[in-house]
């Protein structure tokens, strides 16, 4: 499959216009004095659904034709790219189903049924979801709109980095997070093509960071998913990958892991010196500055990319409690 190129991200932001907000992009006087250099926060937690999956789930949906509406959409999610789907969905009357593992907070849960999908939970890995996923195209007919290795979906995500490169015109650097590398691989698409000397570094949590493992493998690998703060960060790449693998490996200039204890300190720089809630994932850039793992030589900007995170959790981690893999994973 061709990589989603400039052209193909400014015709899904013309697509997407007035159904996706356009998010801010705010200087942080803290992180600014830590590191040396303006860093920015591109605010893409407060979109609508309260992540970026918005922008390739609404350009996705919004690419189909009549009789693909028709027949319906699934999709396998970690949480955010079902609420995203299901919110697109609901605005085109089109049917969605979400499958779902086990390891999906029930918070997710709840948005994405109050948004009318069908939710489906199957085992205990975005694998086994994606499995029922492929049962019911194949035998139910529905259209598939994958989280991430889909033409639409990255192009929709690429988005968010247009955005970024007309807000800060200047940037040396973009952190973002990284999974399947839909977000990743479009940001950097976007940014790439327009300043082809700004850096584009995805960040991921060490506990089953599926892209990283297949980037050092230099193919598609396998890797256990594990409970994680970053729970949207979790599942594999597919061993099929059939885009945002190879986008990911040409256009990232590296990669960068963080321990639990990492994440949860970039949960309370947020709050507390930001004033922001974000999830896990969302905080995953603010926590590789904190951890001293970034290095810039100009403005940075951090990617705030979700905000649906269990408020019990949050307000366990933003106190300071103790607290383990096997508690969050409870």
């Amino acid at each position: 499959m061709a990589p989603v190129t400039l052209q193909h991200i400014r015709a899904a932001h013309e697509r997407i216009a007035g159904k996706v907000e356009r998010t801010a992009t705010v200087l942080s006087r803290s992180l600014s004095g830590h590191l040396g250099a303006s860093v920015y926060l591109k605010l893409e937690h407060r979109q609508t659904t309260g992540s970026f999956k918005l922008r390739g789930a609404s350009n996705a949906v919004a690419s189909l034709s009549p009789e693909q509406k028709a027949r319906g959409v699934v999709a396998a999610s970690t949480g955010n790219h079902g609420r995203a789907l299901a919110y697109a969905a609901q605005l085109h009357n089109i049917q969605a189903t979400i499958c779902m593992s086990r390891l999906v907070p029930e918070n997710k849960l709840d948005e994405i049924r109050r948004l009318g999908a069908e939710i489906r939970i199957i085992g205990n890995s975005q694998d086994d979801a994606q499995q029922e996923v492929e049962r019911l195209v194949t035998e139910d007919g529905l259209v598939m709109l994958p989280p991430f290795d889909h033409p639409d979906i990255v192009a929709g995500q690429g988005t968010l980095g247009l955005e970024i490169i007309e807000q800060v015109a200047d940037a040396a650097l973009v952190l973002v997070p990284l999974s399947g590398g839909g977000l990743a691989a479009g940001v950097a698409a976007a940014v790439k093509g327009i300043s082809p000397r700004t850096k584009v570094v995805g960040v991921s949590m060490a506990r089953g960071a599926a892209m990283k493992a297949s980037l050092d493998a230099d193919r598609p690998v396998l890797v256990e998913e594990l409970p994680t703060l970053a729970d949207s960060l979790g599942g594999g790449i597919g061993l099929d990958n059939r885009l945002t693998f190879s986008m990911c490996r040409d256009l990232l200039d590296d990669v960068i892991l963080l321990s639990e204890d990492e994440i949860a300190a970039g949960i309370r720089h947020a709050y507390a010196q930001e004033r922001e809630i974000v999830e896990g994932a969302g905080a995953v850039a603010i926590a590789a500055l904190l951890a001293g793992k970034v290095r810039a030589n100009g403005p940075t900007v951090l990617v705030l990319s979700g905000r649906n995170i269990d408020m019990t959790l949050h307000r366990k981690i933003v106190c300071g409690e103790a607290l383990s893999i096997a508690e969050h994973a409870a």
